[in-house]
């Protein structure tokens, strides 16, 4: 598996032009970890009172194959940047911008098309208590 997106320009921001809001996200083992493109991603108002809060984003970006047994799993999810996901799936960057409760999932054709906002569980994810 090539990783290359990992090992480039970490010290640069120009994926993210003009980005001016919070840019923590959370996001699947299975998309960073394994390379499988984002198949199912939601923005959510970040709430709590944990280190974490002040540098989310409200995105969650999950692959096509995880469910919410998956997902239950905090090992399963990892807190990341959000230009580090935009190196790996670029076709989510003109989504970013969209309003807290939008959820968008990849359709036959690879394309994003917009759905009902259906937030998974994120009851007992302890990745919220370590620092940023």
């Amino acid at each position: 598996m090539d990783n290359a997106f990992f090992e480039t320009s970490w010290d640069r921001d120009e994926i993210l032009e003009g980005w001016d809001e919070a840019d923590g996200c959370l996001v699947s083992d299975r998309v960073i970890m394994d390379g499988l493109p984002v198949g199912y991603m939601y923005r959510i108002m970040p709430e709590g009172v944990t280190t974490f809060v002040k540098y989310d984003s409200g995105w969650r970006f999950f692959s096509e194959v995880d469910d919410e047994e998956y997902v239950k799993n905090p090992d399963a999810i990892g807190i990341y940047r959000l230009k580090t996901i935009c190196r790996h799936c670029p076709d989510i960057l003109p989504l970013l911008k969209a309003p807290y409760g939008t959820a968008y999932r990849r359709d036959k054709d690879g394309k994003f098309q917009e759905e009902i906002f259906e937030p998974l569980e994120e009851e007992g994810w302890d990745l919220f208590e370590n620092e940023y």
